[in-house]
């Protein structure tokens, strides 16, 4: 059971929502299919805000400056740039569609976070700006009438021939059976991948699905190896790891080990607001000196009410484990958070597959270099998935439909009907990547888990299961190859960073793993 559309899109977190939009503008029909409701995505659970230049005391250069120097010298300088610059005007045409982030006497409420060199982080609700993003969004889109939104739709997998993406395999979310889509173009913003992880910040639905299937259709795989784990992650036992914002360090929080030390100044000159990667080692090197399995995030030194006001939701979810943010030290330690890495892409979202473009987390532009700097990513989807949406409306102007083809047999492989993740599978791989790729990496370790991973390949895997192991090789592919330490990847057998290893990893599907200078490349004879 087949149809057309113009133009697919995949994922309704921020980078879906606004690359809809952008294609919704030109008259074209817009098919968004996502695997849950419309909006359950990465983007609704981000807490701390959005990085933009708005303030008095602030400039486009010195938010330039502070994401180059946490990309650790593998951001690419034009990506950069355009995030920055084209990300103030996007968030005020946001506040123009009616986003509502918080004021003090009608002038927007600026914080601070790690590694930011002024206070520039704008945030809604207190903690909940991921939210509000995805509320103002759908509501925007919802004023297009040409855009058909899907929830509970599995998408399988790309279809491509003749060399382009032309289309996309899903399972009907209500007769359960399988279905095809066909348009000009698919644009990928299905997120990134936390679940490969055995801790994770990460809703269920990031399981990197969009990356496995751009590989298998021929895309090119950039920076794998780059995986940011967010410092703070409440731990409790038989708890899901919950999100402390990062904001909280900005606004005041310390770092305690289990004596009640603060220990941050004896690792970084910056202590609570040092880079992610940095702060996140250094917890786990206070955990193995202290023999525990966390350390502590101290609030009381905060005002109550002002807690309460400026994290909502933090507040009340640790009230639900009987913890009071401004009585209690909370337990913490890191978890799973972002891939810098994913789908190589130029500035404008098109991949090196013609038809195929992607925005937001599934991608690596070269913005965030080897780790991201703190509520960068919000913006990201911004103004990438506008990006990528004006883009593959130019690029396939000269195509006429119908899209349909006339002969749907001729490519299409028989249908896996067995959409859910192997529970076996899924528990295996996320204990292995935490044990073996995770914080701290070392040959041994990384082999030892590309082993495992090829026995589980060689099994009889669903679409889902083949997607995550496939996702989990490539990762550690990455990091056994990259033989330095840097950003988001640290290798105990080589600790130091070095100039000889400031290039970009890539990996397409029947090659070895390459290198690339920047993101950006060639897209004349791929259009």
């Amino acid at each position: 059971m087949s149809f057309e559309t113009d133009f697919i899109v995949i994922g309704s977190g921020v980078a879906g929502l606004r690359s809809s939009i952008e294609l919704a503008k030109s008259g074209a029909r817009v098919t968004v299919l996502t695997k849950d409701k419309a909006s359950e995505s990465n983007t609704e659970y981000a807490q701390g805000g959005v990085a933009v230049v708005l303030s008095d005391d602030d400039n486009a250069e010195l938010h330039e400056g502070d994401t180059l120097i946490a990309g650790a010298g593998l951001c690419d300088p034009s990506a950069v740039a355009t995030l920055v610059t084209e990300g103030t005007v996007f968030i005020k045409q946001l506040i123009g569609w009616g986003t509502r982030f918080d004021r003090d006497s009608g002038k927007l409420i600026f914080t601070q976070e790690a590694a930011h060199s002024r206070r520039r982080i704008i945030h809604a609700n207190g903690d909940s700006t991921g939210a509000e993003f995805v509320r103002a969004l759908i509501a925007r889109a919802g004023r297009e009438r040409s855009i058909d939104l899907t929830p509970f739709a599995n998408t399988e997998s790309l279809i491509v021939r003749d060399g382009r993406c032309v289309g996309v395999r899903f399972l009907d979310p209500i007769l359960r059976t399988p279905r095809e889509v066909f348009g000009r173009a698919v644009i990928l913003c299905t997120g990134g991948a936390g679940q490969l992880y055995q801790h994770t910040t990460n809703p269920s639905v990031a399981t990197g699905d969009g990356m496995a299937m751009a590989y298998f259709a021929g895309a090119e795989m950039a920076d794998m190896e780059f995986v940011q784990f967010h410092p703070t992650a409440l731990n409790i036992p038989n708890a899901p790891r919950f999100l402390l914002s990062e904001a909280m360090r900005g606004e005041g929080g310390i770092l305690r080990n289990k004596f009640g030390e603060r220990f941050m100044p004896n690792y970084d000159d910056r202590a609570e607001l040092a880079p992610r990667d940095i702060v996140s080692r250094s917890i786990v090197a206070e955990m193995r000196r202290t023999g525990t399995r966390n350390v502590l995030l101290d609030m009381t030194a905060l005002d109550g009410g002002f807690l309460r006001h400026r994290f909502p939701k933090i507040y009340e979810t640790c009230r639900l484990y009987g913890l009071d943010i401004s009585n209690d030290p909370l337990p913490v330690s890191p978890a799973s958070h972002y891939c810098m890495g994913g789908i190589r892409t130029d500035l404008w979202g098109r991949s090196t597959v013609p038809g195929l473009y992607a925005a937001g987390e599934v991608t690596c532009t070269g913005v965030h270099g080897a780790n991201r700097l703190a509520s960068n990513s919000l913006l990201e989807g911004l103004v990438f998935g506008a990006r990528a949406g004006r883009a593959a409306v130019e690029d396939s102007a000269s195509l006429k439909g119908p899209f349909l083809p006339r002969d749907l047999s001729s490519d299409a492989p028989p249908s896996d009907q067995t959409a859910a993740l192997s529970t076996a599978v899924r528990k295996r791989i996320k204990r292995v990547m935490w044990e073996r790729v995770g914080i701290l990496r070392d040959r041994a370790s990384l082999e030892r888990a590309l082993k495992e991973f090829a026995q589980i390949s060689s099994g009889n895997l669903s679409t889902s299961s083949r997607n995550f192991v496939t996702l989990a090789t490539l990762v550690a592919t990455a990091a056994l190859w990259r033989e330095e330490s840097r950003g988001g990847h640290y290798r105990t057998d080589f600790p130091d960073q070095h100039d000889e290893w400031r290039h970009h990893s890539i990996q397409v599907i029947g090659k070895p793993i390459g290198t690339a200078e920047k993101m950006d490349f060639d897209i004349s004879s791929r259009v």
